[in-house]
């Protein structure tokens, strides 16, 4: 099959859906590689390296004009300008990434006139067997590093304690709320640069995992099995629970010195955790990285994509951050991506036979198919 790989243009994305190792790879498979030019520069995968993996690099009216599938980091809703300055250039294509399938509402119309079949993979299952082409949780992990990173740099204070001739130094208190994949890399990347960490879940499953990375965990009473779906993913709790649940963190969010927000629900706007009321309860000086920023935020004062300063606290809106660490990202991403098409491709076809690869497909040759965003639109 003829593969193609574009340059993103969602603005400050930075990653390349395969790097020059995984084109390697599907090429001693028998698939041909377009590549667009400069696709992996910003990632650091100049050109040079996808012609010597055996791509053929050349422009994007090329790689549109002869691919067959186009695997991409962002396409349709997730980059929805983009994508309709050149939709028809998709017609009859097969499309592989992240496409926002929650909001793809308003382009129906346009999937169904262009019979584009495409693949989203915020859908993969939170099963053992998907893990290997769970590219949301590969990027999550990017993010909590990052987040952590962020918030050290911002907070005025070290993370370790540290004995010195010219005193103690205390460690830093962080607290993370949301024990998801982002979650625990923030919890680790915390607990590695020395910072006393506390962390809650709803899910009362999690509190094994929070304490073996080291983690204190901060139990409210509210924690529920309900809180979770059948697929793994996070469900919307009532306005009454998150209430309670901002009531009883008051106190930690409080006494903490950095804290980092990971609470989302695929579709929804993110639930409010932290209101301006307890941010003016912190400590001067205090940091707030809030990885939802993107969904509306968990913090009452977060502005997406700016860093703000509240009573005296930063507030981090923090956008796409797997896109500031592009290399590893890309690769991780790229592992996915390879995993993904090798299940899918069988002798020059696709096949949607595996139970994977039926739970990712959202759309085929233009109908919209999968049940999940049928239902969540409310569409037959």
């Amino acid at each position: 099959m003829l593969l193609g790989v574009l340059k993103e243009r969602y603005p400050n994305e930075k990653r390349v859906a395969l790097v020059p190792a995984d084109v390697e790879r599907l090429k001693k498979k028998g698939h041909e590689v377009l590549v667009e030019k400069g696709a992996g520069e910003r990632a650091g995968f100049p050109d040079e390296e996808y012609e010597r993996a055996g791509a053929e690099v050349t422009s994007r009216e090329e790689v549109l004009k002869r691919s067959e599938l186009i695997v991409s980091v962002r396409n349709l809703s997730a980059d929805r300008e983009n994508f309709l300055k050149e939709a028809k250039a998709y017609e009859g294509k097969t499309l592989i990434g992240f496409l926002d399938p929650f909001g793809v509402r308003d382009l129906l119309p346009k999937v169904k006139e262009l019979r584009i079949t495409a693949f989203a993979v915020e859908l993969v299952p939170r099963t053992t067997k998907a893990q290997s082409v769970d590219a949301l949780s590969s990027q999550a992990t990017v993010a909590g590093y990052k987040a952590v990173l962020i918030g050290a740099d911002l907070l005025p204070k070290m993370f370790p304690m540290l004995m010195t001739a010219a005193g103690t130094v205390l460690p830093a208190n962080v607290f993370v709320i949301g024990a998801g994949v982002a979650g625990l890399q923030a919890i680790a990347t915390a607990k590695r640069l020395g910072a006393v960490v506390y962390a809650y879940d709803i899910r009362p499953a999690v509190k094994e995992q929070v304490e073996s990375l080291g983690a204190k965990f901060v139990s409210l009473g509210l924690e529920t099995e309900e809180a979770e779906d059948k697929g793994g993913y996070a469900k919307a709790m009532d306005e009454e629970f998150y209430k309670r649940q901002r009531e009883l963190m008051k106190d930690q969010v409080s006494k903490s010195d950095l804290v980092i927000c990971t609470a989302v629900v695929p579709g929804k706007k993110a639930p409010l955790l932290i209101t301006e009321d307890m941010v003016r309860g912190m400590k001067r000086g205090s940091v707030i990285v809030d990885l939802a920023a993107e969904r509306g935020g968990n913090c009452e004062l977060t502005e997406p994509g700016k860093v703000v300063e509240r009573y005296g606290v930063k507030i981090v809106g923090a956008l796409n951050l797997p896109s500031e660490v592009p290399y590893d990202a890309s690769l991780m991403y790229s592992k996915n991506m390879l995993n993904f098409l090798n299940l899918i491709l069988k002798d020059g076809r696709i096949s949607t036979e595996d139970d994977i690869a039926k739970e990712t497909l959202l759309f085929r040759e233009g109908e919209l198919v999968s049940e999940r965003i049928k239902e969540f639109l409310e569409v037959g």
